[in-house]
């Protein structure tokens, strides 16, 4: 049976996400509990499972009350920072693969937001689960890895198919519209997108997911290798790396 996937605002701007066939049910990154249990009840769900991408207090924090109605939830989360995350049932690496209600599930090594930040990614779905990697038009700040990092996890999600929906973990995506214009404001289909943004956010709706095709025509930060964009903010000389961590610093102080 296809998947659904649901999400569910969390805090003042964080995302978890509810996956299921029907049957089964699992979650990506648990922010609050409260939220997140109210959608399981609403339609009768029970949980399975907990994906968690990376270790940050607001994609954790409300797991262990969750636990505490699902005392047999299986909890994924990355090897590599498994003694940064709470308990887990089973720890995974890049380019490992597991099932879930019939579904492959990828898990992509994504570093930058944070060094062990992870991706899922169910491709009979289209679906990628970024969290604080690749966001609606934009990016997570680089707290823990390099620049380096960051972009070349940015520019291993971008590979993905364009038809590929992105279910990243804030609503920063206002925001991130405005910053992006900035950077490109003669590009019109940042424009246009921006238009849409602003409505949709005006009428209090959620601008998660969007496709990869949206943010490869308008993120600015998977666009720092173009020739247009480093024409525009004056650093045609530079490499890729140097121009995203400067788009990544303008925002970081937008």
């Amino acid at each position: 049976m296809a998947l659904t996937i649901t999400t569910i605002p969390c805090l003042s701007d964080n995302y978890a996400f509810l996956i299921g066939d029907g049957t089964r049910t699992a979650l990506v990154d648990v922010p609050e509990a409260e939220p997140i249990l109210e959608a399981l009840d609403r339609n009768s769900w029970s949980l399975d499972e907990v994906w968690l991408t990376h270790h940050h207090s607001d994609h954790v924090d409300g797991l262990d009350k969750v636990r505490e109605r699902f005392p047999d939830l299986r909890v994924t989360g990355a090897r590599s920072d498994r003694d940064r995350l709470p308990n887990l049932d089973r720890d995974v690496a890049d380019g490992e693969q597991f099932d879930f209600a019939g579904n492959e599930v990828r898990v992509l090594d994504v570093p930058g937001h944070t060094v062990g930040h992870i991706a899922f990614y169910i491709p009979d779905s289209g679906a990628a689960f970024t969290a604080d990697t690749l966001m609606a038009f934009g990016c997570g700040r680089v707290f823990e890895g390099s620049m380096a990092q960051m972009w070349k996890s940015l520019c291993r999600l971008r590979a993905l198919p364009e038809d590929t929906l992105i279910y990243s973990g804030h609503e920063y995506t206002e925001k991130n519209a405005n910053f992006a214009l900035t950077i490109e404001p003669d590009n019109l289909a940042l424009r246009k997108r921006a238009e849409d943004i602003a409505e949709r956010r005006a009428r209090g709706e959620a601008t998660v997911p969007s496709t990869l095709r949206e943010e490869i025509a308008t993120n600015p930060f998977l666009r720092a290798d173009l020739e247009s964009v480093k024409e525009a903010i004056s650093m045609q000389r530079s490499d890729d790396v140097e121009v995203f961590a400067e788009i990544r610093s303008r925002r970081d102080d937008f």
